[in-house]
């Protein structure tokens, strides 16, 4: 079922990529930094590969010109991760080619993106989204006080934008609430969240209310066994049995990325996430199909969580039955390790290796610690 809901996300276009993780074994958390994979060598290869496929304007695309707003967001993040920033590091210059490409894509009405691009007409929200957290990240660290202005403005009518975008329900669709007659559903709504919260904290003003609208949307659509369901129609209530495994992984993400920890929703959604993900290593729950798009949202996750939060969420529960960051990262990590091409890449879908690699990018490069986007 999670397939076929991806599917109507970006399947078979954004979300493709499968990429199964074996469920952890306890004996990986014996001594955490015995055999603990180091990914120097990995990430070291797969920015070069970024930096070798960005195009002469600045932008990224997935293969063929898709999706270039997603990509090119998606890969200023992995490159921000590393420690660059628009005025000095190793991809400096590479970060202030997609900036200006940004800045000069954004429209008129504040979308972070072409409507017009073929690729993106119907989806231009993922894009919008990717695009806001990765321009409200590198605005935190821009000193240039001429480009910092011209930032600045982009993103103040980029979050306009996603206010108006926003339906009455308090999610997001793949485009906007006038241009999709009200439609809305999860994964869009996270990746709107993410993107407002890293520009209100980077000093952007974001209204409360969206956030709240938006917070409040993704609470209705959990079901009483703690998972998200993929859409909340009119009427519709949050059914067992109809949970996205993603969209939840997501949902968890989202909480912690503003801080809510103890949330009553945010603790029914890491429980779901233990069992149909962590505790079946990615292959059980409605449909399975453990794709990018899951991963990326779910070691953002596992991270925060690291070895502690989740004793202190569920302190009654056995100490063998706790998620920790250390049995998870390193059987994800090694797979990895093992997924990565001799080019740097990682094998994509249909979208090609550009997603599978700038969502890799991120996860191997949480550890540094560098934006404080994604600090536990």
């Amino acid at each position: 079922m999670i397939r076929s809901r991806l599917q109507l996300l970006l399947l078979p276009a954004l979300v493709m990529f499968v990429a199964v993780i074996p469920k952890p074994e306890p004996a990986l958390a014996q001594d955490k930094d015995k055999g603990k994979i180091n990914t120097d060598e990995m990430v070291e290869k797969g920015l070069e590969y970024l930096k070798r496929m960005q195009n002469p304007d600045g932008h990224w695309d997935g293969g063929g010109g898709m999706y270039p707003t997603v990509m090119t967001g998606l890969a200023g993040m992995a490159l921000l991760m590393e420690g660059s920033t628009l005025r000095e590091g190793k991809y400096s210059d590479n970060l202030v080619k997609a900036v200006d490409w940004f800045l000069t894509r954004s429209q008129n009405n504040g979308l972070l993106g072409n409507p017009q691009n073929p690729t993106e007409s119907s989806r231009y929200i993922y894009g919008h989204g990717f695009g806001l957290l990765f321009l409200s990240c590198a605005y935190g660290e821009e000193e240039d006080e001429k480009r910092r202005k011209k930032l600045e403005a982009v993103i103040k009518k980029a979050v306009e934008f996603s206010g108006k975008a926003q339906t009455k329900q308090g999610g997001w669709g793949y485009v906007s609430a006038a241009d999709g007659g009200g439609f809305d559903e999860g994964s869009t709504t996270v990746t709107q969240l993410q993107g407002l919260r890293a520009a209100r904290n980077a000093g952007i003003v974001v209204p409360k209310s969206i956030i709240d609208n938006s917070t409040e949307y993704l609470r209705k659509c959990t079901t009483p066994r703690g998972g998200l369901i993929y859409n909340l129609g009119q009427g519709q209530v949050a059914q067992a049995g109809s949970e996205c495994q993603a969209i939840t992984a997501a949902a968890v993400a989202s909480a912690f990325s503003s801080g809510q920890y103890d949330d009553k929703y945010g603790k029914m959604w890491i429980k779901y996430c233990k069992t149909a993900i962590y505790g079946s290593g990615g292959r059980g729950g409605q449909g399975a199909g453990h794709d990018e798009y899951q991963s990326y949202y779910f070691t953002q996750a596992m991270f925060v969580l690291g070895d502690d939060r989740y004793e202190k969420l569920f302190p009654d529960e056995k100490k063998d039955d706790r998620m920790l960051w250390s049995k998870y990262r390193e059987v994800a990590f090694a797979h990895y390790k093992s997924g990565q091409q001799s080019d740097g890449s990682w094998n994509g879908g249909y979208a090609g290796p550009m997603l599978a690699t700038t969502f890799a990018l991120a996860v191997l490069q949480l550890e540094k610690g560098v934006l404080p986007f994604y600090h536990r």
